[in-house]
C-alpha cells in the first residue's frame, strides 16, 4: 500500500516523487523511460519575464516557479544530490532583421505592462542596449537593430536536476518501478491504485505526470485531455578555448534560442515539429536550427558541433500546463502539459500537486489549470 502512485519520471514527476518523499508520504515512482522525454532536450531557460505567453495566470506561476528555485536547489544541496547546472544570468532579447522589430516592440510593451502589474521585472533589471553592447555581451552576435538586457534570469541543466532530484528522493525512501501502467483503477470516483505491467498495486492517490504521454488516460478518466507531442530538436556547440560563462542567454524573435555554458558549450534550438511520437532528428531540424543560429550568432559559424538531443513537449491548446484534481474522480491529480516551460514551471508544479495529493493547503490558485476548461 502506497500513499501516492506517480506516473512518470521527468522532471515533473520526479519533483512529485520527490516533494512527496520529503513530506513522509510512502511513494511509488512508476516510469518506463520512453526515449524523447523532454526533461533531457530542454534549453532551461528560466526567464519568465520574457515570455511571449499572454496569459496573467501562466505568469504568476512562472514567477513563483522560478523564486522556488533557490529553495529546491538548497534543499537538493543539503541532501548531497549532486549538481543541478542551475546558476543565475542575464537574457538578452534581439532583433537582427526588419521583421523581428514588430515582435521586439510588442515584447517591450509587454514587459512593462507585467511591469506595472506585478512589478517584475523592476525597472533596474531592463536596459536597451546597442549593437556594439549587445556584442560585447555576446561576441558572436550579428550587429542587432535592437535590444533589451534583462538582469534577472538563470539557466538549469534538465538532465542534472532530474539527476538531482532522483538520488534525493531515493536517499529519503523512493520506491520505483520501471514498467508501464496499464490503467488506472477506478471504484466510482475513487482511484484505488493502478495495474502496472500486470500487477495491481494499491495507493491513496495517484499522480499522471507522463509528460506528453499523460493522454493515454483520459478516456478511462472520461475526461479530454488534449496533450499532444511537440517534438524539439535542439544542439550542442563547443568552442574550445572561448570562455562562455559570462555570456548572457540570447532571445531572438523567431521562436530559437542561444544558451552558454561554463563549459565552453553553446546551445542552439529548438524546432516546434507536431509529427506525433517520433523522437528522433532530422536534416530538416538540423539545418531549421544551424541557420537559425547562424542568422543570430555568425560568429558560431566555426563552433564545433556536439550531441544533437531530440523532446517530446507536452503541448496544449493554450499553451498552459494541466495541474490539479481530475474532476471525475477526486484522488487522481494531473501535472502535466507544461510544453516548452517544463524546466522552468515543472519543478514547483511537482511540488504544488504533491501537496495537493498529501491533503496540503496549497498557495496557488490551480483553476485556471484545470483539464475541465478542455
Amino acid at each position: 500500500m502506497y500513499d501516492l502512485i506517480v506516473i512518470g519520471g521527468g522532471i515533473v514527476g520526479l519533483s512529485v516523487a520527490y516533494h512527496a518523499v520529503a513530506a513522509g508520504a510512502r511513494t511509488l515512482l512508476v516510469d518506463r523511460t520512453d526515449p524523447g522525454r523532454a526533461t533531457a532536450a530542454g534549453a532551461g531557460i528560466l526567464a519568465p519575464e520574457t515570455s511571449a505567453i499572454e496569459s496573467d495566470a501562466w505568469f504568476r506561476l512562472a514567477i513563483a516557479a522560478v523564486d522556488y528555485y533557490p529553495t529546491l536547489i538548497a534543499q537538493l544541496e543539503a541532501d548531497t544530490a549532486g549538481s543541478t547546472g542551475y546558476a543565475p544570468t542575464e537574457a538578452l532579447l534581439v532583433a537582427v532583421s526588419a521583421d523581428e522589430d514588430a515582435a521586439f516592440a510588442a515584447t517591450r510593451e509587454r514587459m512593462l505592462a507585467r511591469q506595472q502589474s506585478y512589478g517584475r521585472p523592476t525597472p533596474e533589471q531592463v536596459t536597451q542596449i546597442d549593437a556594439a553592447q549587445a556584442r560585447q555581451l555576446f561576441p558572436p552576435l550579428a550587429p542587432v537593430r535592437a535590444g533589451l538586457r534583462v538582469g534577472r534570469a538563470a539557466r538549469v541543466d534538465g538532465r542534472l536536476l532530474a539527476g538531482a532530484l532522483e538520488r534525493a528522493a531515493d536517499t529519503r525512501g523512493l520506491l520505483r518501478r520501471s514498467a508501464s501502467v496499464d490503467q488506472i483503477l477506478l471504484q466510482g470516483e475513487v482511484a484505488n491504485g493502478v495495474v502496472s505491467a500486470g500487477e495491481t498495486l494499491i495507493a491513496g492517490s495517484v499522480v499522471i505526470a507522463g509528460g506528453a504521454w499523460s493522454a493515454a488516460f483520459a478516456s478511462q478518466l472520461q475526461v479530454h485531455l488534449p496533450v499532444t507531442p511537440q517534438r524539439g530538436q535542439i544542439i550542442h556547440l563547443s568552442l574550445p578555448g572561448v570562455d562562455t560563462a559570462g555570456w548572457p542567454v540570447i532571445l531572438p524573435f523567431h521562436g530559437h534560442y542561444l544558451v552558454p555554458w561554463p563549459d565552453q558549450r553553446v546551445v542552439v534550438g529548438a524546432t516546434r515539429e507536431f509529427v506525433g511520437f517520433e523522437p528522433h532528428t532530422t536534416v530538416a531540424g538540423i539545418h531549421e536550427v544551424l541557420a537559425e543560429a547562424l542568422r543570430v550568432a555568425p560568429g558560431l559559424a566555426s563552433a564545433i558541433m556536439g550531441e544533437v538531443r531530440v523532446g517530446l513537449r507536452p503541448s496544449t491548446p493554450d499553451s498552459l500546463p494541466v495541474l490539479g484534481r481530475v474532476s471525475t474522480a477526486r484522488n487522481v491529480y494531473l501535472a502535466t502539459g507544461h510544453g516548452a516551460t517544463g524546466l522552468q514551471v515543472g519543478p514547483y508544479s511537482g511540488k504544488l500537486i504533491a501537496d495537493l495529493a498529501l491533503g496540503e493547503t496549497i498557495e496557488h490558485d490551480l483553476d485556471p489549470f484545470a483539464s475541465s476548461r478542455f
